[in-house]
């Protein structure tokens, strides 16, 4: 059974830096492009960071220069690195993964506040 597994959330600062990770399982993970999402409270879930097969990454506007996504094959996971966080970050996010079929993480929650 496919499963991705979400990890490394948690409270931190304004300001501070989490990292979060995403291990995938029974699948053919150099396969597929990987994305995080986010969902606040009352809004839709949002993009916040894409990593093709080979390795390309993207982002939007609110998040640039603040996140990284990167990945690692051979240990089936990818990971977003988190900076200079901000209460407006504070969500729970989703990884997920898209090839031959759509797969997604059961989510962790982030919360950044004071």
């Amino acid at each position: 059974q496919v499963q991705l597994v979400e990890s490394g959330g948690g409270l931190v600062q304004p300001g501070g830096s989490l990292r979060l990770s995403c291990a995938a399982s029974e699948i053919i993970f150099s396969a597929y492009s990987m994305r995080w999402y986010r969902q606040a409270p009352g809004k839709e879930r949002e993009w916040v960071a894409h990593i093709t097969t080979g390795g390309s990454t993207n982002y939007p506007d609110s998040v640039k220069g603040r996140f990284f996504i990167s990945r690692d094959n051979a240990k089936n996971t990818v990971y977003l690195q988190m900076n200079s966080l901000k209460p407006e970050d504070t969500a729970v996010y989703y990884c997920n993964a898209n090839g031959r079929f759509v797969y997604w993480g059961q989510g962790t929650q982030v919360t950044v506040s004071s």
